[in-house]
């Protein structure tokens, strides 16, 4: 089980956001979380990657990680097995897609050049954007830097993908893509959580789905959702 989080509670600010949380993800597993701006989707992924703290819990792993007890030299090490997606792509705009990907290999260990050169055309191949490869974020549309963010996050080859609401500033046709991209990476074996608003999505390409709402986080039955 690379998730196993058991009756977590989950505050920000001194408020209780979610609370009693049970939520388990399994190799290949295809996840949505949604809700209302708000409801705590935002915050329960990022207790995963410890970028918010956990008030409590009975169990609290990732990737092996006891959160309630990891010390913080060991977050680097938690956060390679984890590929992390944002709404707003997060690319550094004064560099390349070549230079963009080079930064996140070198910032996680990586040296010999030949080996950091191979991986980038691998990830990039990966998500179709091998042509983008000497460009700058400016010349890309928003879809083609959502893929480049892709495969930023696949860079280290992590059994989970967290992606927060990646769609949320594109098209319809491209999120659309974006989804079908990220759910073939999933049938690959990596396990895939998205938080979204786009229910429309979720029938065109299925999942598990959780909802956060009244600050619980429960289990939908997508047979019930899509009447």
């Amino acid at each position: 089980m690379l998730v196993d989080f058991k009756n977590v509670n989950i505050c920000q600010e001194s408020k209780c956001v979610l609370e009693n949380v049970n939520f388990h993800v399994d190799e290949g597993e295809f996840i949505y979380i949604i809700g209302k701006v708000g409801a705590g989707k935002s915050s329960l992924l990022k207790t995963m990657y410890c970028e918010l703290d956990i008030e409590s819990a009975d169990c609290a792993n990732v990737l092996d990680h006891n959160l309630l007890t990891i010390k913080r030299r060991q977050i680097p090490q938690l956060r390679k097995g984890i590929g992390i997606i944002f709404q707003d792509f997060q690319l550094l705009h004064d560099r390349t897609v070549y230079d963009n990907l080079r930064f996140v290999l070198r910032a996680t260990g990586w040296r010999d050049k030949v080996s950091v050169d191979d991986r980038i055309n691998e990830v990039l191949d990966a998500v179709g954007m091998s042509d983008a490869i000497n460009k700058m974020p400016h010349q890309l549309s928003g879809g083609e830097q959502q893929r480049i963010a892709i495969s930023r996050a696949l860079l280290n080859t992590p059994k989970i993908i967290i992606a927060d609401e990646p769609t949320g500033n594109l098209d319809v046709e491209t999120a659309s893509n974006i989804v079908s991209l990220l759910k073939s990476i999933s049938q690959k074996g990596t396990a895939v959580i998205m938080s979204t608003h786009n229910i429309p999505m979720i029938d065109k390409y299925p999942g598990i789905v959780y909802s956060c709402q009244n600050g619980t986080l429960e289990e939908q039955d997508i047979d019930k959702m899509s009447m």
